[in-house]
């Protein structure tokens, strides 16, 4: 359901937050942002980790579902805040403004160490090595040290995807979301072509006889079901909920949004609602092409099934059992269009976080500046260069797993902003209030937080780290905000 537009009396208040961007998108542009940053590589590769967590088809499909709820009712709480203060930096604005500096200062750190540029690293990295099943060059290695760092074919590949894009976005708004309409609008077909080969032109019978047969086949009951307790499903949601993330990647270019106080929310509702029902479809497709379960080691495709794919390539292996192995390189190509977009998509929004950092006076003064272009130049090319600096590393994997905690934090102090500022400034303006507020938010807060316990405790190599990084922010915040940075809103 989209959300619906409801005007308040209440004061405007005001916020430090900067309005020197040039708005140029529309809610076209805006729906793109949202939908292109969300898919990148994960829907193609990770149901296999979820099939080998979870074991049955119901439970893969569940736990797309309920992550899918999950986002959802994120960025339906999230239009409220977004259309509250369409500024430059969006979810820093938000935590700023509920919170104080210092909690903005500890998103935006933990961004632009990690969350956004590990994640243009990590893109730039699969679309290089989908790249390498066309270009077997890129599959080469010129020098890579037994600790992971080095040059390869593959990170040359990823570095060049970088350096395209942010030079890209340096020519301008009008260029960058050119790029993202396109590549968004190319990756919703691939999905879509996928759903329509497996499920309608070529579903394979073996495989839906295997999955779904029988209410035994499908939902594991009388075969001993898999899913042994909640916490194994919270751990096998990770995959799903992190192959669906990156929906608030548009509140940080809020400033450049035509009409941010209607839009904002229509474009994280819409874009949010698509990917997820794509998502959902492409999974039941891949059921319809493979036995979920498979056979580890096994030597056919079919055989290996959804759990075992090879390096995980569900796609590609739905598609090889419809075209052979020239599905196998019509899925590369699939996965370089999506990566290509998303890259662009991040590379694109991630820059006004630094932006809107900068104005507050917490980071470099240059990195508040807008080039000719009237984009912000310097915070674009500090980004590009972090993200490469990650790819050359290769630590950004492993450090997108630490972060998955200190995420979900930040989506919880979010949603719970909505709380906090209809408490403390009742009568400001919302020309949209979050849909199903208090349930809906209060839902989110609280399955966002029990899967918080669950990685806590099934996943502890992993949340601890991701928890440090993100504190890490903290003495370098203190060490150089301004008296006057992280100002709370106020009613006029």
């Amino acid at each position: 359901m989209l959300p619906s537009v409801a005007m308040t009396t209440a004061a405007p208040r005001t916020t430090r937050s900067p309005q020197k961007l040039k708005p140029g998108l529309s809610l076209f542009d805006s729906t793109t942002l949202v939908a292109g940053s969300m898919i990148g590589s994960g829907i193609f590769i990770v149901s296999a980790d979820i099939t080998r967590q979870v074991g049955t088809p119901a439970a893969l499909l569940l736990v797309w579902l309920v992550a899918g709820v999950m986002t959802i009712a994120g960025a339906l709480a999230y239009g409220e805040l977004a259309a509250m203060m369409p500024e430059a930096g969006g979810q820093y604005v938000y935590l700023r403004e509920a919170y104080g500096g210092m909690w903005a200062f500890m998103f935006g750190w933990t961004l632009l160490l990690v969350i956004q540029t590990g994640t243009i690293a990590a893109v730039a990295v699969a679309f290089a090595r989908f790249a390498g099943v066309i270009w077997p060059a890129l599959g080469s290695n010129l020098f890579v040290g037994s600790g992971g760092a080095g040059l390869s074919g593959e990170r040359i590949g990823a570095i060049a995807v970088i350096a395209l894009l942010t030079a890209a976005n340096l020519r301008g708004l009008d260029l960058g979301k050119w790029l993202q309409n396109s590549f968004t609008s190319a990756k919703i077909l691939s999905l879509l072509l996928i759903v329509v080969l497996g499920c309608l032109i070529a579903p394979n019978a073996a495989a839906i006889r295997a999955n779904f047969g029988s209410a035994a086949a499908f939902t594991g009951v009388g075969g001993g079901f898999s899913i042994a307790t909640a916490g194994v499903f919270g751990a096998a949601m990770v995959g799903a909920l992190f192959s669906a993330d990156a929906w608030a990647s548009v509140t940080f270019a809020a400033a450049e949004i035509k009409n941010p106080k209607r839009d904002l929310p229509l474009a994280l509702a819409i874009g949010t609602g698509v990917v997820i029902a794509l998502y959902i479809l492409t999974n039941v497709a891949y059921l319809c092409e493979l036995p979920a379960a498979g056979t580890a080691g096994a030597s056919t495709v079919f055989a290996r099934g959804i759990a075992h794919a090879t390096s995980d390539r569900v796609a590609a292996a739905a598609m090889e059992m419809v075209w052979g192995g020239a599905g196998a390189r019509l899925t590369a190509v699939l996965v370089m269009i999506s990566g290509f977009g998303c890259a662009n998509g991040l590379i694109l929004t991630g820059a006004r976080v630094i932006y809107a950092m900068a104005h507050d006076g917490v980071f470099f003064a240059a990195a508040g500046r807008l080039n000719r272009n009237s984009v912000p130049a310097i915070a674009l090319i500090l980004q590009g260069i972090w993200a490469c600096v990650l790819t050359l590393s290769g630590t950004y994997s492993e450090l997108l797993d630490y972060v998955i905690f200190a995420q979900l934090m930040f989506y919880v102090l979010t949603v719970s902003a909505v709380f906090v500022l209809r408490r403390r400034l009742p009568g400001a303006a919302r020309p949209y209030r979050a849909w199903g507020y208090p349930i809906v938010p209060a839902l989110y807060v609280i399955a966002a937080s029990a899967l918080m316990i669950d990685l806590l405790i099934l996943k502890p190599r992993f949340t601890w780290p991701g928890l440090l990084i993100a504190l890490s922010g903290v003495p370098i915040y203190f060490a150089t905000a301004k008296p006057t940075s992280g100002r709370r809103a106020e009613s006029q």
